[in-house]
């Protein structure tokens, strides 16, 4: 009984540090016996385990409050007034789930792709969870900024340990761009408690500060999230990080990292500094719009398979920038024209950018976990080396084109339902920004329709080599995978409940402090 009280408790705490001390462990015992095949146990078990702990976070939260819960409070540095507080609302709950689940993909991906040094490997993406879990339970300032900063560390360690001929390059862009925004968060933080005197994010949503100090804070945060995304034009290193980095890491990126910065928005941007300038709102609003099209476009010109993906990322995580920045739009739009419907609205834009950023983690995650197992048979991710695929690998071919489908946002898949909320969202603030959003539902199918015809149905050369088809390990990967793909798409329902009172708490934040203008159409 008092065990079960201490994981009530403290389940968040746990939810962070065991994954960490699961890490150390691992290094510690490869460290006393060497290089050993059950320490890939280990690392499994550890990853249930996690998942685990979820559990009772999903089950004892209370989907219909937007209150903060399961919340930790702790002194830390009275003397700065910085707190060891954390805390979730329906989207942390899901972002934390979230990375439970990737995790136990990136360790069972480990068992076939990873042949060296496992140990570490595992430890080093057990490291990642408990650090990204940070970021979402974090409701200190200070204490998210640390997060923040160390979920760099294992990405950095796994893309130089296990990356590919040009990981170092790779790896000093992704981290000096990070460094640039994390900076510009860092200045942000430093002003909020100069002040307010508080790091505490619940202290800082209560102020109401005036327009031109309110567009400064939002340029600061916005540029540390916007490479996190990564938006259109900080989106550089996201492409050749994916290009250079081990199965895992492109896991990580597309399931994890992505979100983060999505999260910083929802979190900060949103609720504490809604009223800033028109002209910088449409420029957002404008940015999100060219991740959406033209990123599309630079995806259809992409060769090598990891980039093709990355870029098509980079493209979706537009459609959930939209979703979340419209808000201010259709807020701002409705107060104008005393229009009732701008609380619907407003949530079904936040609704459908939330459901976007946790669809995306699936279709992308899956097609990053077949790209890997391609470049295990034929040691290239060159789509031009691999065709014709449905003969000899038919159960392959099966889940390539799932995936490939629900990531063109098919109906019945999950990349369907947040695009289609966005988008109608969009239509209760402008037009033809919802038009140009739609968008996506030509590109996308331009590029992966392309890419499914070359690779799955293309002509298979006289001399191809002879490859085995999926079996074991990968198929259950894959259908651990595909499973959230097909019910999520039919029954959306779990997941949008769950965000529900939350994003609806973000919208009636942004309405008490968005002031009455004009907008600009």
């Amino acid at each position: 009984m008092e065990l079960k009280i201490i994981v009530q408790q403290h389940l968040l705490s746990l939810l962070i540090w065991v994954p960490i001390a699961s890490a150390l462990l691992l290094l510690l015992l490869q460290k006393i016996f060497g290089a050993r095949s059950w320490l890939k146990w280990i690392g499994l078990s550890c990853a249930l385990l996690i998942l685990v702990l979820c559990v009772p976070l999903y089950m004892c939260f209370d989907s219909s409050s937007a209150a903060l819960q399961f919340s930790e409070h702790a002194s830390w540095i009275s003397a700065l007034n910085i707190h060891y507080t954390l805390g979730v609302d329906g989207i942390s709950v899901l972002f934390i789930i979230l990375t439970a689940f990737t995790n136990l993909i990136i360790i069972l991906s480990a068992w076939r792709y990873i042949t060296k040094r496992v140990a570490e490997y595992m430890a080093i993406f057990l490291l990642a969870t408990g650090i990204t879990n940070g970021v979402f339970a974090a409701q200190d300032a200070i204490l998210f900024y640390l997060f923040w900063e160390a979920s760099m560390v294992p990405i950095y360690l796994g893309l130089g340990m296990w990356g590919m001929e040009r990981r170092n390059y790779a790896a000093l862009k992704f981290f000096l761009l990070n460094l640039l925004g994390s900076l510009c968060m860092l200045l942000a933080f430093i002003y909020f408690y100069f002040i307010s005197n508080s790091f505490c994010f619940s202290d800082w949503n209560a102020w109401v500060l005036p327009r031109l100090i309110q567009d400064g804070l939002f340029v600061g945060l916005f540029v540390a999230f916007a490479v996190k995304m990564p938006m259109w034009p900080l989106h550089t290193w996201f492409a050749d990080m994916h290009e250079q980095a081990p199965p895992g890491g492109s896991i990580v990126l597309a399931a994890l990292m992505l979100k983060l910065g999505a999260y910083g928005f929802l979190r900060l941007n949103l609720p504490i500094v809604p009223g800033i300038d028109q002209g910088l709102m449409m420029t957002v609003i404008v940015l999100s719009l060219l991740a959406v099209v033209y990123v599309g476009f630079a995806s259809i010109a992409q060769k090598d398979m990891k980039r093709l993906i990355a870029y098509s990322s980079i493209s979706h995580m537009g459609i959930a920038t939209l979703g979340i920045f419209m808000v201010l739009m259709i807020v701002m739009h409705h107060l104008v024209n005393a229009n009732f419907n701008m609380h619907t609205d407003a949530l079904l834009s936040l609704q459908g950018a939330v459901f976007q950023l946790i669809a995306h983690a699936f279709a992308a995650g899956g097609l990053f976990v077949m790209v890997a197992m391609l470049y295990e048979r034929f040691h290239s991710s060159k789509i031009s080396n691999v065709v014709g695929l449905a003969k000899s690998m038919p159960m392959f071919a099966f889940f390539f084109v799932l995936f490939a489908m629900a990531n063109v946002g098919l109906p019945g898949t999950t990349g369907f339902v947040g695009e289609f909320l966005v988008i109608l969202a969009a239509l209760g603030g402008n037009f033809w920004i919802a038009f140009i959003a739609a968008f996506t539902l030509i590109l996308s199918p331009a590029y992966m329709l392309w890419w499914v015809k070359r690779s799955i149905f293309g002509a298979v050369p006289r001399h191809a080599p002879v490859v085995q088809d999926i079996q074991g390990i990968e198929i259950l990967l894959l259908v651990l995978l595909a499973v959230p793909v097909i019910i999520f798409g039919v029954y959306p329902a779990p997941i949008l409940n769950l965000s529900y009172a939350a994003n609806a708490h973000i919208v009636d934040m942004v309405m008490a402090k968005l002031p009455v203008a004009v907008p600009v159409f």
